[in-house]
């Protein structure tokens, strides 16, 4: 693929600019002898880049998100714990960098002091839970979809055991252009939500329950199941879901 972008630099087929996107878009560095970080996939895809915490080792996590940042300008950490991010937070502020820790997420925010903010691209996403053992899930669908550019407006522990709570809530995100509703237990709301709204509605079951199917199976069942049209993601999803939402919500005000 860079010989290809090369050749039709040369052949004046695609700009220098055009060139210099697609090489930037292969770009792969590694870091020690433990990592190859991707840092042309914001570029490629319009996803940015999210470091996964989850099973890796802190002192190699510090290392491969100070990088990512040092040259992207931000990088993003998913699934962080409480040690982890401590670690992180002090070797990143050695480096000079920016550290926000959103708790309710689980997720860190690295950045250059000058780096700027993600650029508004007028993209909106409601996010709803049926419960509060839900908003973990939403948070980091929500820190996503701001990174990619989107207005973010929710509406928490509204789910079917209380219907009634879903309504007035509802109608003050109807300005979205795509919904999340995340939902464990039965995984009722997603489906109810979609019967109600003119808009994408993407279902996130959350590994809430007990007993018979908890965990989430139960929620997870019950949505790929829904009568009403609705796309599925993965259990605790919130990532999947909140990037997906704001390619949805950017593709519709880009046009």
């Amino acid at each position: 693929m860079l010989r290809d972008a090369l050749k039709r630099l040369n052949n004046g087929q695609i700009s220098l600019e055009e060139a210099v996107k697609e090489i930037e878009g292969l770009r792969i560095d590694a870091v020690g002898d433990f990592a190859r970080l991707d840092l042309g996939r914001e570029l490629r895809c319009g996803i940015p880049e999210v470091v996964l915490a989850e099973g890796k080792d802190s002192g190699h996590l510090a290392d491969i998100s100070i990088h990512h940042a040092e040259v992207a300008g931000r990088c993003l950490i998913s699934r962080i714990s409480h040690g982890q991010q401590e670690i992180v937070r002090i070797k990143s502020e050695q480096k000079g960098l920016n550290f926000k820790y959103h708790e309710a997420a689980k997720m860190v925010v690295l950045s250059l002091p000058d780096a700027p903010l993600p650029a508004s691209t007028g993209g909106v996403v409601g996010i709803i839970t049926a419960g509060t053992s839900d908003i973990g899930v939403a948070e980091e669908a929500k820190v996503i979809a701001e990174e990619m550019g989107c207005r973010v407006y929710t509406a928490y522990d509204v789910g079917a055991a209380g219907i009634h709570r879903l309504f007035p809530a509802l109608k003050a995100l109807l300005d979205a252009h795509v919904f999340i509703v995340a939902a464990g237990r039965e995984g009722t709301l997603p489906a109810v939500v979609a019967g109600l709204v003119d808009r994408p509605v993407i279902g996130v079951p959350v590994s809430s329950g007990y007993g018979y199917m908890g965990q989430g199976r139960a929620a997870l069942a019950s949505m790929l199941q829904s009568c009403s049209v609705i796309v599925v993601v993965n259990i605790d999803s919130g990532f999947t879901a909140g990037a997906f939402a704001a390619r949805i919500a950017n593709m519709v005000v880009s046009k």
